[in-house]
């Protein structure tokens, strides 16, 4: 496995280790505060270049990036296998979604529609121009895609991007920076800067040539660059938290909710902001809903995430996995799943447990890890409050044969993505993002390169 280069290092260095076995993978080196002055100020010069390129041609460059990407999937693949724990399966579909991102965005810049809008006297259009350099945050729980989320349209719409991936999992990101390279993407445009948070992180909130900053990740930190940001009013999109809720009615196909619920709440070792880790039952249903979530959960293929039937991993690293056992001591645990020995690695069994009541941890908390609780419901009213009974609202799930019932629910949910019958949270080519302290503004869809850009408005005269 061929482990990316940096051109940075003043930074010190960081020891990538592998989540199923905690062997060292690679020491990555890490960008100090200079270096990462140098390279905003790099994105800097490149954009006014980048900018002025042509629509058509800057079409043509995210499409050779989006090629170029698609011939090393099983490579970006591997790297993520390695450096995060990701199932070989899941890390498959994450390389082929930056892929897959690049080509839907390579329709904006030919597409970014200004407007013509009726006034007297003259004629009034409107213009999308692109904000400058863009800083890009990136989480650990999925590197691929959530940096595609950010840089796809932000290129599309003209800008340049510096992005930093977390100091976890920086490999996949520093391969996609050597990709863009390969596929004409020129110098500066696109830079992946690999370091602290504390150092790189801060500097795209505090560095006056940054225009704007996508940030994913917790909620605290979030609040965080959210003040930092407010003192040159950045622009800012923030994509945190989520404790989400899979509804489940006494009218649905209980055996498919059933059946479905683990890979919604146990996909990543439950490591992702959209994991449905609070079933409502109804309570007509509460115990044949367990009776059939029990062999499910228990025959979730956790393994070797180089497995091709895995259908989980490990957690990210020791951290991670001893916080969320930590919260499970003295919890009421109906069942557990399998999981690998735990003194290799960082493994924890899949673990169904009965919150004691809304203030439970295990129910109110993210403990972002692979525990689903399980709590009854009354009614359609009792089932909108319990969901609504927390300050995330990021995405979540509705299982029921009623359609006007699913739509009711679902304009009573207060939370940014919802499925009905489904599980899906994320798809490019619709808008994704959170109510309440799940975030701010919208990531993917068809407006996305709106929110990396300002409206300008010109009005030109024709009177004589």
């Amino acid at each position: 496995m061929r482990i990316p280069t940096t051109p940075f290092g003043a930074g010190g260095a960081f020891t990538v280790l592998n989540p199923a076995t905690g062997a060292a993978v690679a020491t990555v080196p890490q960008a100090d505060l200079a270096e990462t002055d140098a390279a905003i100020e790099r994105a800097h010069r490149a954009y006014p270049a980048w900018r002025a390129i042509a629509p058509a041609e800057r079409a043509r460059l995210m499409r050779s990036f989006a090629s170029v990407v698609d011939a090393h999937i099983d490579e970006l693949a591997d790297l993520e296998v390695a450096g995060a724990g990701h199932t070989i399966g899941n890390a498959r579909w994450e390389a082929g979604n930056v892929r897959d991102v690049l080509n839907y965005y390579s329709a904006a810049p030919e597409r970014h529609f200004g407007r013509q809008i009726p006034v007297p006297g003259g004629v009034d259009i409107t213009f999308h121009e692109p904000l400058g350099v863009v800083g890009i945050i990136v989480p650990w729980n999925f590197p691929m895609p959530i940096a595609g989320w950010g840089f796809g349209p932000a290129l599309a719409a003209g800008n340049t991007v510096v992005l930093k991936p977390a100091e976890l999992t920086p490999l996949t990101a520093m391969r996609l920076g050597e990709l863009a390279l390969e596929a004409g993407i020129p110098e500066g445009v696109f830079t992946v800067i690999p370091g602290k948070g504390r150092i790189v992180g801060d500097r795209f909130v505090t560095h006056p040539l940054v225009r704007k900053v996508c940030f994913t990740g917790s909620t605290d930190v979030g609040k965080g660059i959210m003040r930092g940001c407010a003192d040159q009013v950045k622009r800012l999109t923030l994509e945190l938290g989520g404790k989400n809720a899979n509804i489940v009615f006494e009218d649905a196909d209980l055996e498919r909710a059933a059946a479905s619920a683990p890979g919604a709440g146990l996909d990543n070792a439950g490591q992702d902001c959209c994991a449905r880790s609070r079933i409502l039952v109804q309570q007509s249903v509460y115990d044949r809903f367990l009776e059939l979530l029990q062999p499910a959960v228990e025959s979730f293929r956790v393994k070797d995430p180089a497995a091709e039937d895995a259908e989980m991993g490990p957690l990210i690293s020791a951290k991670q996995r001893d916080s969320v056992a930590d919260a499970l001591v003295g919890a009421d645990v109906a069942f557990r799943g399998q999981a690998p020995d735990a003194s290799s690695g960082y493994w924890l069994a899949p673990t169904v447990v009965m919150p004691r009541g809304a203030s439970d941890p295990v129910w109110s908390q993210e403990l972002f890890g692979p525990v689903l609780a399980v709590m009854p419901f009354t009614d359609e009213a009792d089932a909108i409050a319990k969901a609504n009974d927390t300050e995330y609202g990021l995405s979540g799930s509705i299982f029921t044969r009623d359609v006007g019932r699913a739509l009711r629910v679902a304009r009573g949910v207060e939370s940014g993505n919802l499925s009905v019958n489904s599980h899906s949270s994320v798809r490019y080519w619709t808008p994704f993002g959170g109510f309440k302290q799940s975030g701010l503004g919208r990531e993917l869809g068809p407006d996305a390169p709106d929110s990396f850009s300002e409206v300008k408005n010109v009005f030109i005269s024709t009177d004589n």
